[in-house]
Formats: structure tokens, sequence, C-alpha cells
């Protein structure tokens, strides 16, 4: 292989590499605004549903 063409496989791995970090901070940064969107009231209520139903499904 030609060492142009070598340098060229380097450089689509390496902007492929760089697309995938953006993404995955892209997703991280969602989850995060989602996260934070909820009051302390509505945590509070969510995690007393899943205490209920993990209960149930003991039983």
């Amino acid at each position: 292989m030609p060492k142009r063409q070598q340098m060229r496989w380097w450089k689509l791995l390496g902007l492929a590499g760089l697309a995938g970090v953006a993404a995955t901070g892209v997703v991280v940064a969602r989850a995060e605004r989602r996260r934070r969107a909820y009051t302390p009231e509505e945590i509070r209520d969510r995690l007393r549903e899943r205490h209920a139903k993990a209960g149930d499904r003991a039983s």
C-alpha cells in the first residue's frame, strides 16, 4: 500500500474516532439535562414508586 493511502486511512480513522467522542458527549449532555430537569419532589416520588414496585415483585 502506498504511503499516501496509509496516511488517508489513519486520517479517516482519527476523524471517525473524533466523531464518536463528540456523539458520546452529546448523549451525555442530553441525559444530564433531562436528569436535572426534575424537581426534588418529582425525584422522591419516582424513587418511592420504584421502591413500591420492587417490594411488590419481591412478594
